[in-house]
């Protein structure tokens, strides 16, 4: 980039001048950069795209000032220039001299204080950006925990959903075992087939929600975990097997819901069976909170 013209001479220092367009230029340009960094940064803003913005900014107005400074340079030397005349000239032009002097003074402190705005507002700028990144978070902050809140009202109404379906199927599912074990206790082959039948399709649809009946064989260990004693006297008989199941227990998604309610006897001892079934021993049965 060349700065003075080809024909330029020493003592014509009114040609004696930057060429300040592509100083210019690079200002308008390096401001544009900052521009469109700030304008297509992704927000929030980080503090290293903040930081090369505002470097844009500086080294755009540096540039800008350039050609001025460049111009005081240039006059400074043509003044020494000519001091080194004769006397007379310096005599002579000792009033245009200052006068120069006060201009080239003039200017600088021109382009000094169009420095100093242009820095200040660069710093009103990055106060800006630096209150609206802050604004812009607490007002994300806020929307995170309504919708935090959102889901977890969502969340304990699904939840009470699911306990209150759960708990009607599994009356329904005892009253269908309740059923069955009338059938089979009637002892008539075709009610008992078509009860079955009728069970076992009650049984195959709860399993499409994860839930699963089971229940205890006759002459089967008495497990605590899985099987409640009908009576409450488990613990007082040492070895005690399952005689008959009372109500189904349940597992909801491979977890335990509720023990399988059933009759406990000595390993040798005769139970006497049941004239009816217990229904009423079914109803006060709680369901496990699944973990």
């Amino acid at each position: 980039m060349r700065l003075f013209s080809e024909n330029d001479t020493v003592n014509d220092s009114k040609l004696w001048k930057a060429s300040k367009p592509p100083f210019l230029f690079a200002w308008v340009a390096l401001l544009a950069v900052a521009a469109i960094l700030i304008w297509r940064a992704q927000h929030p803003i980080d503090e290293t795209q903040i930081i090369v913005a505002s470097a844009c900014v500086a080294l755009g107005s540096i540039l800008g000032c350039l050609p001025f400074i460049f111009d005081y340079r240039v006059s400074v030397k043509s003044i020494d220039a000519a001091a080194l005349g004769s006397i007379t000239e310096k005599i002579q032009s000792l009033e245009k001299l200052s006068s120069q002097i006060s201009a080239a003074t003039n200017e600088w402190m021109n382009a000094q204080m169009q420095a100093e705005k242009t820095s200040n507002l660069a710093k009103e700028i990055a106060d800006g950006m630096a209150g609206e990144v802050q604004r812009f978070s607490a007002f994300m902050q806020k929307m995170n925990e309504s919708e935090k809140a959102a889901l977890r009202l969502e969340a304990d109404k699904l939840r009470r959903g699911e306990a209150e379906w759960m708990q009607i199927l599994v009356r329904i599912l005892d009253h269908v075992f309740l059923l069955h074990t009338a059938a089979v206790r009637s002892g008539q082959p075709k009610v008992i087939d078509q009860i079955s039948n009728f069970q076992n399709a009650c049984h195959d649809a709860i399993r499409r929600v994860g839930l699963a009946p089971f229940s205890a064989e006759p002459g089967e260990a008495f497990d605590p975990p899985k099987h409640q004693d009908v009576d409450g006297k488990a613990q007082a008989v040492d070895g005690g097997v399952v005689a008959e199941t009372i109500a189904s227990g349940f597992t909801f998604q491979g977890k335990l819901l509720r023990p399988a309610l059933v009759r406990v006897k000595a390993p040798d001892a005769e139970l006497e069976p049941l004239p009816e079934p217990a229904e009423e021993k079914t109803e006060d049965l709680p369901l496990q909170e699944p973990n």
